[in-house]
């Protein structure tokens, strides 16, 4: 089995800290066997992390849309933000990725509502049903509910901005994933359900007052 986190921001993520050596350390003592690097509205880092560290990386970005935030992953190019949902989601599709909605129905983070996701359900290609940081405002199981009733796809992800209480939360897969494997390969995932800790929660908040004092 292998076990792979769709969602991690790394230092390239204005709010993110996990660094080239944790993803490298995180794949060399089996913490996780796949991570898609998303960070929000870029994929240089994760692209360069790809060259070097081959299909144990996947090339994802956050993207911010007008109606909240969706994933890109296995992307070749930047989508960029502000655009609608249905724009962004025809961009990752034109270019051979797959669309994750991460977090949906949460207002704390930018997730997207039910209104919009019905009207883009035809496209959704994955939805992520376990959040490693969903602990204010955990929509879960409304998740788990429009996967089941539209029979699409779902993930257990971190989404870790840091490396305390990563690899708690993940989906075990039967195979190494590919653009056209992963979506059918988590209809038989099981997931492992943990939490990033407080500090977890709140290493967003964390990192952006750091970064901005560095630069200060």
């Amino acid at each position: 089995m292998y076990k792979i986190d769709l969602h991690t921001h790394s230092i390239n993520s204005p709010d993110g800290a996990l660094s080239k050596r944790h993803y490298q350390e995180a794949l060399r003592h089996g913490l996780l066997d796949c991570i898609a690097v998303t960070d929000h509205n870029s994929i240089s880092f994760a692209q360069q992390l790809h060259k070097e560290l081959g299909n144990q990386i996947i090339v994802g970005e956050e993207i911010t849309t007008l109606e909240g935030e969706v994933v890109g992953l296995y992307l070749t190019s930047t989508v960029p933000p502000k655009l609608s949902a249905v724009d962004t989601i025809r961009s990752i599709h034109e270019q051979g990725g797959l669309v994750y909605i991460p977090h949906p129905f949460e207002t704390v983070r930018k997730g997207i509502s039910q209104a919009t996701l019905d009207k883009i359900e035809k496209d959704v290609d994955i939805i992520e049903v376990h959040n490693g940081r969903a602990v204010f405002q955990n929509k879960g199981a409304a998740a788990r509910s429009w996967a089941s009733r539209r029979d699409v796809p779902s993930a257990s992800s971190s989404d870790a901005h840091g490396w305390r209480g990563w690899g708690k939360t993940y989906s075990l897969i039967s195979d190494m994933p590919t653009p056209k494997t992963l979506p059918s390969l988590l209809k038989d995932a099981d997931y492992i359900i943990g939490t990033v800790g407080m500090l977890g929660v709140l290493y967003p908040k964390l990192n952006r007052l750091r970064k901005r004092v560095r630069h200060v």
